[in-house]
């Protein structure tokens, strides 16, 4: 018997370029094709698995280039490539993910920059920056120089032009480059940013061959030029160790990885009713007036007897002012559309609750109930039938929802009166309870 050391299998990667397209389809001078050339030299420089490199590109004559790599890819909408690359390290912090984007996608998604280098997602930003939108036709871009000719500037452009690396680094990027397609020592400085554990972001000015060169009379010294003139300096420009998103953001929740994200049981059946068809509840109130958490209890009594059940909710965006609306669905089957347009039973309580839900109202037939307080009951003009609440001057204007919705379930008998105490006993806070069951032996002494 003999015995054999295992030698380990070492791959090694010549390329990551896609060996079934070998062309780039630039312009003949476009810095595009030399920038992916310098990116490819950098991947093998660093030999990452091709499997964990994702390349993300934008609108654009760069969105062309994914095609051209060995690895994964991914394109989408103008601008919002940042975006994309975001979402595919913070679900899969081991990946090695690459953005390919244009002055015109920084100027679009603009935000999306400012935002993944403030929260230094982890992903590596190349931007071709040819100072121009060169699919288009040569219009003005966030990046034209002051008094460029363009095709949106034909009397030399007015703005003045972003500077990419210090908007990003300002907000927290980890790494910030400024070079040209030019330099020769590319692919060591993006295979330091890939390497980067944060957001780095390379501004790689280049020449426009098709349209901003003609345009403009420029030329390689001409760019380098322009970039002094305007102080935006080359090289390494900022360099941070913030704590990179993804990492951080699994290890934060790390601890609670293996537990069950709810613990909440789903309620069992405890009650029967004898409701045979989908019944349709409207709670028209005010806001702190309890009608969101009424319908709740309501919702959950129905399901404790079996039933299917469904809420929807309407108020305004401030807090306890103006009106409060719970629409709630009781059904013996599935319910499969949750809108009320004609309600069976309409509890109104507040002068704001009837204020938005006339249109239902003149929808109701004789067949229909309004449960409606004395107050209000001159104020509602229906065909249905309507039924008078009359609590005492004393009652909480709190309870006046969970005092309708008992006086209903009392006068329709759809469910047991069981129910609707069992639930506020089991879904609400102590002292909350105690006010409910109140206001439903209140709701049940009215109808009596």
């Amino acid at each position: 018997m003999s015995t054999h050391t295992a030698t380990p299998l070492v791959t090694t990667f010549a390329t990551y370029r896609n060996p079934e397209i070998a062309k780039y389809p630039f312009c003949p001078g476009c810095g595009h094709s030399t920038i992916n050339d310098q990116l490819n030299a950098a991947l093998v420089k660093l030999q990452l698995d091709p499997h964990k490199v994702v390349i993300v590109t934008d609108i654009g004559c760069v969105g062309l280039s994914d095609q051209y790599f060995a690895a994964h890819a991914f394109h989408g909408l103008h601008g919002r490539s940042v975006a994309y690359a975001s979402g595919i390290k913070l679900a899969n912090p081991e990946l090695k993910v690459i953005v390919l984007m244009g002055d015109g996608g920084c100027g679009i998604g603009g935000h999306h920059l400012i935002n993944a280098a403030r929260r230094n997602v982890g992903i590596t930003v190349l931007v071709f920056n040819n100072l121009n939108f060169g699919m288009t036709g040569g219009q003005h871009s966030v990046t034209t120089p002051h008094g460029a000719l363009t095709a949106t500037t034909r009397g030399g452009n007015l703005e003045r032009p972003l500077d990419i690396c210090a908007t990003v680094g300002v907000n927290g990027a980890s790494y910030v480059y400024r070079g040209t397609s030019f330099d020769k020592d590319l692919p060591e400085r993006i295979a330091e940013a890939i390497n980067v554990d944060g957001f780095a972001l390379m501004d790689l000015w280049e020449l426009c061959t098709a349209y901003y060169v003609p345009n403009n009379d420029f030329s390689r010294s001409d760019m380098l030029g322009v970039m002094s003139e305007l102080h935006m300096q080359a090289g390494e420009l900022y360099r941070a160790g913030y704590p990179e998103l993804a990492s951080a953001y699994r290890a934060q929740y790390a601890p609670t990885r293996s537990k069950t994200p709810f613990t909440r049981k789903p309620l069992a059946r405890e009650f029967t009713t004898r409701l045979d068809k989908p019944l349709r509840v409207v709670i028209a109130g005010s806001a702190g007036g309890k009608v969101k958490s009424t319908a709740t209890v309501f919702a959950q009594a129905a399901i404790r007897c079996g039933l299917f059940a469904t809420q929807r909710d309407d108020y305004p965006t401030t807090v306890m002012s103006g009106h409060s609306l719970s629409e709630i669905i009781i059904a013996p089957g599935e319910i499969f559309y949750t809108g009320i347009p004609r309600p069976d039973v309409l509890a109104i309580i507040s002068p704001e609750g009837l204020g938005q839900v006339k249109a239902q109202l003149a929808e109701m037939g004789e067949s229909g109930t309004v449960y409606v307080l004395a107050e209000l009951e001159s104020k509602v003009q229906t065909r249905a039938r309507k039924i008078i609440l009359r609590p005492d001057g004393k009652t909480n204007r709190k309870a006046l929802a969970m005092m309708a919705v008992a006086a209903f379930v009392k006068h329709s008998r759809c469910m047991p009166l069981e129910a609707l105490t069992a639930s506020v006993r089991a879904d609400q806070r102590a002292d909350v309870a105690e006010e409910s069951l109140k206001a439903i032996e209140t709701g049940i002494k009215l109808v009596e």
